[in-house]
């Protein structure tokens, strides 16, 4: 794994919306999250490329969007409506953002690009400073399986390959893997890193920042989470 946190934005930045285009369900996650804020602001960390930050902040909710990769936030700036986002470099774990928010949100499963427990529970405790009386810490993230280190092939083209693999070390729960482009001009990487956590995990990170447990869904709409969801949408709230 890498030791610089920003190799994810850097390699990923230019392709990341293509490459997650329809992957998950951004009308839905704009819908919640709007609804929770209770027409409060918001504090999006690890925003990215602004795939739900934006939509929020056209709604006219104040959007303030954190991320470590300067080359994300480039990508966000030169979109349409930009400006309607505040956004600020900073480590999800240590940044400061002046005033207080509705909601303090997390999306993707990006919880999981941090490297070690300690650095997750953190970014609990700084999501909870963040938060007025009342707030929310929203957290969307995969319902981790078991992890597999195979090389996969995920696209054949007539001039294109594209493989995925990577290790998973089961004491510390960290998975270093990188999905691989085999084309003409020569092979790219770009690499996945981070720690997997389960929301019973997630339930004690939220207990260690003072944060309770609203609700858990199986998707943005509000479903039911089962033994059956591969993902889960989880609400802590701050008394």
């Amino acid at each position: 794994m890498s030791d610089d946190p920003r190799l994810y934005g850097a390699r990923w930045a230019t392709i990341y919306d293509d490459w997650h285009q329809g992957l998950m369900d951004d009308e839905g996650a704009v819908d919640g999250v709007a609804d929770l804020a209770e027409d409060g602001a918001v504090l999006e960390l690890a925003v990215g490329t602004g795939r739900l930050a934006l939509p929020l902040a056209q709604r006219g909710i104040p959007v303030t969007g954190v991320d470590i990769s300067e080359d994300m936030l480039a990508e966000l700036a030169a979109k349409p409506d930009a400006d309607k986002v505040t956004t600020l470099v900073g480590d999800m774990t240590t940044v400061r953002v002046p005033g207080e928010f509705s909601v303090v949100l997390v999306a993707f499963s990006s919880l999981f690009v941090l490297a070690t427990l300690d650095d997750q529970v953190r970014a609990f405790r700084n999501a909870a400073a963040h938060l007025r009386p009342g707030g929310r810490f929203v957290l969307e993230t995969a319902v981790p399986g078991k992890p597999s280190g195979d090389l996969k092939v995920r696209e054949v083209h007539a001039d294109k390959v594209v493989l995925s693999g990577g290790t998973y070390d089961p004491v510390t729960s960290v998975y270093n893997g990188t999905w691989v482009v085999l084309a003409p001009g020569g092979p790219s990487f770009y690499p996945i890193s981070g720690r997997n956590a389960t929301h019973h995990e997630m339930d004690l990170m939220a207990q260690l920042a003072g944060l309770e447990l609203e609700h858990r869904w199986g998707d943005w709409r509000r479903g039911s989470f089962t033994a059956a969801s591969k993902l889960h949408v989880s609400v802590y709230r701050k008394p």
